[in-house]
């Protein structure tokens, strides 16, 4: 899809649902649906060598174990359904709630509980050696202010109406724009919850 450039460094790309990607997950226990994602050189979308970070939405319709995503960082919030539990070895992670983003990493072991039947939830994942993340749900009337760096912004449920840099932009239910920024930059959302993931290159020191 065409790219936008605004004032101050700013990329965006229109995300449509047609050009995601549905990839089996790790473990081969369901199927998660890429909204965006970034490779090494060399690889390619559709396989787990190579992931640099990666934003998708999941259906969980059975409860169970977690894949193993050692040396990478996770978020994920819940964006539909209710009741979602988390069980590691030294207690519970609490997902009931939509919208309440929480943070684990790639290595822990964990298996889902559903106390009210199927959810959906969205994943940021980021190899910790090369980036970190941020997962943000954004309500109407709120303020963001994002650093540099990549960022995906999605309207998980609903319609939202955003000012970006006060400039107006909708992202229609489903959908998502990619803003590419080399300073910072305001998302002001006036409709709807928006979800912000954010991505933020580490710096790599030479051995």
């Amino acid at each position: 899809m065409s790219s936008t450039r605004m004032a101050g460094g700013i990329e965006l790309t229109p995300l449509d649902p047609a050009g995601y990607r549905h990839m089996p997950w790790k473990n081969g226990g369901g199927v998660t649906i890429d909204i965006a994602v970034s490779m090494l050189p060399g690889f390619a979308p559709g396989g787990w060598e190579g992931i640099v970070w990666r934003f998708s939405r999941t259906a969980i319709v059975t409860a169970g174990a977690f894949s193993d995503l050692s040396g990478f960082d996770r978020q994920l919030a819940l964006v539909a359904g209710q009741g979602l539990v988390l069980e590691t070895a030294v207690g519970e992670i609490d997902v009931r709630q939509p919208f309440r983003p929480v943070r684990f990493s790639g290595e822990t072991a964990i298996v889902s509980r559903l106390e009210a039947g199927p959810v959906e939830v969205v994943n940021l994942i980021g190899d910790r050696s090369r980036v970190s993340i941020e997962l943000c749900c954004v309500p109407g009337g709120a303020t963001h202010t994002c650093p540099s760096g990549v960022h995906i912004i999605y309207a998980a449920a609903a319609s939202c109406e955003l000012s970006i840099n006060d400039s107006a932009r909708e992202v229609a239910a489903g959908h998502a724009v990619r803003i590419d920024a080399g300073e910072r930059f305001a998302v002001v959302n006036r409709l709807g919850t928006a979800i912000v993931a954010s991505i933020i290159p580490v710096a790599r020191t030479s051995a």
